[in-house]
């Protein structure tokens, strides 16, 4: 299997110009959280480097879960430095529980906590144009004859879309109609989406249908912002793969890692915190639906329960067997 590097941004080496922001007002970043050494020091770079680009005001990580700083703990730092006010921006790429609960409810606790506090919720990454942009170049340079050394073309290549997985239908199609506009105009043979956890189908099963096309090359894009346990599990069944199909050129793109095209994004979301131009699209929200059955309002109840265990293995996982992810996905939380 062909490996792709990826390039570490050096702010030395490149001139990033950010907007100016409106108010001094310091930043939460908060992370998923992972129980992966590598992926919990990436985020925690990412955040450093995007507070060296603007000291105006603190920039402070934190993790909703596996790992600390928690986002209480993030909080008390904020508090600690003589902040009552706080932007919290979710470093989530679609908008699911974690971001339009999980998060939301422990912040509620701190406030709990500390009365005083006022907190101004941004918008998760959704999908952004400059995103796009920042595969499209990774797939430009994959028709480079380094990486394309037996001059494949793109109308015989699949592209494998991996995303994360999440039990919120609408974060999923999401993820689908990313993989779409993708390919749209592409000149790839096709684009088969699947996922490395929870959601069907999986990886194994994109592999599957992707074979199906008799593909001379296979690339896998997997949506992921940094290094992580389900990164390197995406990387090993490509592995797996390459192995059993020897004859096809099987490429996996990295991660997004820390980027320009990210860390602009980031600004354009603190903007939009700051001047409470924050919008979400809650129209297929499955919460959002469920609310209304009960109560004929649309808000978001924060009082369902935050299960830690995450398990991305046939045995333990609970919703390994499609007809039992079915069964659940639209039940509420």
């Amino acid at each position: 299997m062909q490996t792709f590097p990826i390039e570490k941004i050096s702010l030395n080496s490149q001139k990033i110009t950010l907007k100016p922001l409106p108010l001094q007002r310091p930043l939460l970043m908060i992370g998923h959280g992972t129980r992966d050494d590598d992926g919990r020091q990436v985020f925690m770079d990412f955040v450093n480097t995007y507070q060296q680009l603007d000291r105006s005001r603190p920039v402070i990580p934190c993790f909703l879960e596996l790992t600390a700083p928690t986002i209480a703990e993030g909080v008390e730092d904020c508090i600690n430095q003589g902040y009552s006010d706080i932007s919290a921006l979710p470093i989530l790429l679609f908008a699911a529980r974690h971001n339009k609960f999980d998060v939301t409810n422990e912040l509620d606790r701190t406030r709990l906590k500390y009365p005083q506090l006022q907190f101004y919720y941004g918008r998760h990454f959704g999908i952004n144009p400059s995103i796009m942009e920042l595969w499209q170049k990774r797939l430009t340079q994959l028709d480079q004859p380094q990486y394309n050394l037996h001059n494949i073309s793109r109308q015989d290549t699949v592209l494998l879309f991996v995303g994360r997985g999440s039990s919120d239908p609408d974060a999923n199609g999401d993820v689908y109609k990313l993989a779409r506009i993708l390919w749209e105009g592409s000149g790839y043979n096709t684009v088969e989406t699947c996922f490395i956890g929870i959601s069907h189908p999986r990886l194994e099963e994109g592999f599957r249908r992707a074979l199906l096309y008799q593909p001379k090359r296979i690339i896998v894009l997997p949506y992921f912002l940094f290094m992580g346990a389900l990164m390197k599990k995406i990387y090993y069944i490509s592995a797996e793969h390459q192995k059993l199909y020897p004859e096809i050129n099987i490429i996996c793109l990295p991660e997004m890692g820390i980027q320009p095209e990210l860390l602009q994004l980031i600004r354009e979301r603190e903007i939009e915190t700051q001047l409470g131009e924050v919008k979400m699209n809650c129209e297929m929200c499955k919460f959002r639906l469920n609310t209304l059955q009960n109560d004929d309002h649309h808000h978001h109840e924060h009082n369902h329960s935050h299960d830690h265990s995450h398990h991305h293995n046939h045995d333990n996982d609970p919703l390994a067997q499609p007809m039992a992810y079915h069964q659940r996905i639209w039940q509420t939380p």
